[in-house]
């Protein structure tokens, strides 16, 4: 029963649906963004700010985790508009995009942000492969009308997290900051709580990262995470930082059961969100935007 529910945890920001081959099953209210150089289109689900807002608004593409469980990729599907994190984001301007990456969901196509082996895994490469698809995202979202070209905004949970540090390091065009939730792969080593396949190479991969990435970062990590503990969380925002990124690391207390769900959890929006706000104004943002 605790792996089960643990294993749920990464489903966050996504619910469960019919397997389908590809984005041509799509469901009417979501879109198709081709991925440029791979030959794929993933799944998106647009949703738009529901108060009038006078000229473009800013857009927010928000990255979801991966299951622990190989068999619950197929069964992902976006999260809702109607959702608390995506609301948080709409009830303040933003519109949201929430992309299904490929090899999830009726996103169809071969998994492709694989570690690999437990033994030797590519973190950096599983993250630049996760943020191909972010990135395609990102230039689709900015380019639909009544949304802002500039100043988009990155958010990702766990695996998500992951690949918003990797498109951070390729400095996209029209992204003006990242919110990396719980950022990580390889947790959960062997089905066990608290192990990473190989937390050295997680910290030198987030390194690699942080040679490259100039925009600013909230990196955001709870006393109680199961998948990246905190000691693992500051290594990886130490390493990112010392390499030259500029990322903010805020700890938190536990927070439930497991702090890895805080982003998508029920009433989580009550902890994160001042911390998000707050970084949005240091950024530009403001706190209502019109």
């Amino acid at each position: 029963m605790l792996r089960a529910g643990i294993m749920a945890l990464l489903l966050a920001g996504c619910v469960a649906a019919p397997p389908a081959s590809s984005p041509a099953a799509l469901e009417r209210d979501l879109l198709a963004i081709p991925v440029p150089g791979t030959g794929q289109a993933i799944a998106a689900r647009l949703c738009r700010p529901e108060l009038p807002r006078t000229g473009p608004v800013p857009l927010a593409v928000i990255n979801h985790g991966s299951p622990a469980d190989a068999a619950a990729r197929p069964r992902m599907r976006p999260a809702a508009c109607g959702a608390e994190a995506v609301r948080w984001f709409t009830d303040r301007g933003f519109a949201v995009l929430l992309p299904l990456r490929r090899g999830y969901g009726v996103s169809g196509g071969a998994w492709a942000e694989s570690n690999g082996r437990c033994a030797a895994p590519d973190f950096a490469g599983a993250g630049r492969q996760g943020a191909l698809d972010v990135a395609a995202a990102v230039e689709y979202g900015r380019r639909l009308p009544g949304i802002r070209p500039e100043g988009v905004l990155v958010v990702g949970q766990s695996a998500g997290g992951w690949a918003a540090l990797a498109l951070a390091a390729d400095r996209p065009e029209g992204v003006a900051a990242v919110i990396a939730m719980a950022p990580g792969r390889g947790g959960w080593a062997g089905g066990q709580p608290g192990r990473n396949c190989a937390p050295e190479r997680l910290v030198a991969a987030a390194g690699e990262f942080g040679r490259s990435a100039r925009l600013p970062v909230l990196w955001v990590a709870t006393a109680n995470d199961s998948f990246f503990s905190p000691s693992l969380a500051a290594a990886m925002q130490d390493a990112f930082t010392r390499a030259g990124g500029q990322a903010a690391l805020v700890a938190l207390p536990a927070w439930g059961a497991d702090g890895h769900s805080l982003f998508f959890g029920a009433g989580g929006s009550a902890t994160w969100g001042p911390i998000v706000e707050r970084f949005l104004r240091s950024h530009g943002y403001g706190a209502r935007q019109t």
